[in-house]
């Protein structure tokens, strides 16, 4: 019962902890999947859209599982940058997040251990399990050598936000490790 009481306090702590930030003056990204564009906010004031993002190529929702293509919904923030990404550069997401695993366990997609590994890494600050049957490696990034003709016409990613490589390199200069990303 107290493991019960503990796990649902982390629940409620970071889901005030990405709220905070609409308060301040900190940059943040909301990623609007049906509108499929990506405002770079400081606090409440947008300094810049970025149009035409691709989403997963079955659309945005609730994740069922690892390859299912669907981009999550939901709070995150930026847990790991790679600059030498084969798509140019990649900003992996804590996905999955302590509201993800909560219903997930309780619709028996994932074990207790595991729920409990992802809230920890929440808890800590730290990026989740990556390997989970949820799925990770759930990030923002550019095409590489990909094609921008494609990019324009569909979306084609297995759940990230792609962005063209010159909107990555101006998303990079606005965001850091923590920053925080609403996806709606």
């Amino acid at each position: 019962m107290l493991k019960k009481k503990l796990l649902g306090a982390l629940i409620v702590l970071g889901s005030s902890a990405s709220v905070n930030a609409f308060a301040t003056d900190e940059v943040w990204l909301l990623v609007d999947t049906e509108k499929q564009n990506m405002e770079i906010r400081k606090g409440e004031k947008t300094v810049a859209v970025l149009e035409n993002i691709a989403i997963g190529r079955n659309g945005a929702g609730e994740k069922s599982h690892r390859g299912d293509d669907v981009t999550p919904l939901g709070n995150y923030r930026i847990g790991w940058i790679n600059q030498k990404s084969a798509f140019r550069k990649f900003f992996g997401l804590t996905y999955p997040n302590v509201e993800h695993a909560d219903h997930a366990l309780k619709q028996g997609k994932i074990d207790l251990d595991t729920y409990e590994a992802i809230a920890r890494a929440h808890s800590s600050g730290q990026v989740p399990p990556q390997n989970t049957d949820l799925g990770g490696q759930i990030g923002i990034h550019g095409l590489g050598s990909g094609s921008l003709s494609i990019h324009r016409s569909m979306n084609w990613t297995h759940g990230c936000i792609a962005l063209t490589n010159d909107q990555i390199d101006q998303l990079s200069q606005w965001v850091e490790k923590g920053t925080l990303v609403t996806v709606k």
